[in-house]
């Protein structure tokens, strides 16, 4: 990462650079001040030095003018001024130590001296000139007063007072014109400072608006685009070691983060769009992206687990929908065999209730011509005779009719214990149809007998016309046979009665048996069309379970 001075330290820096700038500042202030109130006291100190020096000089000159005032003129009041001065005003002595209080040199002080010096050794000399006034000498003190020695003196004094006040005031001066430019120099700092104070904050303005404030709007701007959404957005900055360079470098990294998280995210959900479950997340996610992450987990493990069960339950139901649709087919197959079988089983129960109801219609026809055969023998009596022999065949016929009549009550019962079979049969036609086949098959072998048994009961009967035809013709000469045969008559004329109500009830029987066959076909119809739509349904359920293990076999599992 690029080597870069963090903001902070910079901005620190330069406000460092600012306060010690204007600390300095304060400092030339504080120093100006000082240096103005020293000029303004050096000021007032060279005015009150060249007041108080002008001052002990007018005080030496005003007593000089007072002494040669008094002695030209020789007036009182300059005496008196003349005492004044040197008793009361003393302005030489009150000059001198003011100019002492304030400070003068030892220069100065030795002029001050001398002019001192001079002065005392000219105040006898002016006392004696004042007592030659005073004792009318006025002539010689004004010699005196204006004589080369006091003159001398006085010019000494002068020189030196010219001395005194040009060196105090050259020092003065030289002292006001150096606190001058220590002011000056000061002003010029303060303003150099100024110009510093000012330069920094520009500098500090400058830097925090390009270091800081335009990073801060791109990383702002570029925040914006992130909570929008767009990761893809440029963003130029590059990062530092600084504060700004390291949130940027921040930045590029949620940056790069998101984009991971989303390439990753994208790339596990296209997988799983295709069908590829076998997958794994990797454990790269962090902070509060665990939980997208543990969520992924457990959606690749639910979407596995669930279609692991929905592949086993595909298979499975494809497996029990094969067997399905083959055991309905055959079931549908047999249903329609079975109404196959029926339908003829039907149909030969309905031949043999026609044939047993014309077996029912000649019993009942026998029984009327046995009932004329009674009365025409009654009438042929006197034949009877002739008959006995003939009625002894019938008799034995009678005998074999019985026979046959008992095998027709044999079908009588096993039809009823059939018709009773088939109900049975009929209440579970919908678990297997093969016991029809069994009924079917005895119907059939009693449907033999009563024909076998019909016929013997058509050769007995035409037999036994023949026989009492043959009766009849031997009648004139049996007539006790005739008596006997009109007996056997009777009884066979019962016989036939008997079997006409059995061929009633066996046709009864058949009837009800061929309406239970009817129902029963009607029954094995409807199963026939319910197992071909189920065996439709589970056809459809098949290849539907096979779509379902196609869509499921899509998918790519784990192991």
């Amino acid at each position: 990462m690029k080597k870069a001075i963090n903001q902070s330290t910079l901005t620190t820096i330069l406000n460092l650079g600012s306060i010690c700038t204007l600390l300095f500042l304060l400092f030339l202030i504080i120093s100006y001040s000082d240096v103005s109130r020293r000029l303004e006291v050096a000021n007032e100190n060279r005015f009150e030095l060249t007041y108080n020096a002008n001052r002990f000089m007018n005080g030496s000159a005003y007593l000089t003018n007072e002494v040669r005032a008094y002695a030209a003129t020789g007036s009182q009041a300059h005496y008196d001024n003349y005492w004044n001065e040197i008793n009361n005003l003393k302005n030489r002595d009150i000059g001198v130590a003011t100019m002492q209080e304030i400070g003068i040199t030892a220069d100065e002080q030795a002029m001050i001296d001398g002019m001192y010096s001079l002065s005392n050794q000219l105040v006898p000399l002016e006392e004696q000139a004042m007592e030659q006034v005073q004792a009318g000498e006025q002539e010689a003190a004004i010699d005196y007063v204006y004589g080369t020695e006091y003159n001398d003196s006085i010019t000494k004094i002068n020189a030196l007072k010219e001395q005194f006040l040009e060196t105090l005031d050259a020092r003065t001066l030289e002292e006001v014109e150096s606190l001058n430019n220590t002011s000056d120099r000061i002003q010029l700092l303060m303003v150099l400072a100024l110009v510093m104070v000012g330069m920094f904050q520009i500098i500090t303005m400058l830097i925090i608006r390009m270091r800081i404030l335009r990073p801060v709007i791109a990383v702002k701007n570029q925040m914006g685009e992130i909570s929008q959404g767009n990761l893809s957005a440029e963003f130029s900055w590059n990062s530092d070691t600084s504060e700004i360079g390291m949130l940027v470098a921040s930045i590029h990294e949620t940056k790069g983060e998101l984009k991971k998280y989303i390439t990753d995210i994208d790339h596990k959900l296209s997988e799983m769009a295709q069908g590829n479950m076998d997958l794994a997340i990797s454990n790269s996610y962090r902070g509060e992206f665990l939980p997208i992450q543990n969520a992924m987990r457990q959606i690749l493990d639910g979407l596995n687990d669930a279609l692991s069960r929905i592949r086993q339950t595909a298979l499975a139901v494809s497996n029990e929908s094969q067997r399905m649709a083959s055991g309905a087919q055959t079931l549908s197959d047999g249903a329609v065999q079975q109404a196959s079988a029926v339908e003829e089983l039907s149909a030969g129960i309905q031949d043999i209730s026609g044939q047993v109801g014309r077996t029912s219609e000649d019993a009942d026809m026998a029984r009327k011509s046995a009932e004329e055969t009674d009365a025409q023998l009654k009438v042929c009596s006197e034949k009877m005779d002739a008959l006995s022999t003939a009625m002894v065949d019938i008799s034995e016929s009678s005998s074999q009719i019985n026979g046959i009549i008992k095998t027709i009550e044999d079908i009588s019962f096993q039809t009823n214990i059939l018709a009773l079979n088939a109900s049975v049969e009929a209440a579970r036609v919908g678990a297997a149809g093969k016991g029809f086949a069994v009924v079917a098959n005895e119907v059939q072998q009693l449907a033999a007998k009563s024909a076998e048994s019909a016929k013997d009961i058509t050769d007995l009967i035409v037999n036994s016309v023949r026989l009492i035809q043959y009766g009849t013709s031997l009648s004139k000469e049996t007539t006790t046979a005739l008596l006997n045969v009109v007996s056997s008559s009777k009884q066979s004329a019962e016989l036939v009665e008997q079997i006409a109500e059995s061929a009633q009830q066996q046709a009864e029987s058949l009837r009800q048996l061929t309406e239970g066959m009817e129902n029963i076909s009607a029954v094995v119809q409807t199963n026939a069309a319910t197992a071909q739509e189920s065996a439709s349904s589970a056809q459809e359920l098949n290849q539907q379970a096979e779509k379902l293990q196609a869509a499921v076999q899509h998918f790519q599992l784990r192991r």
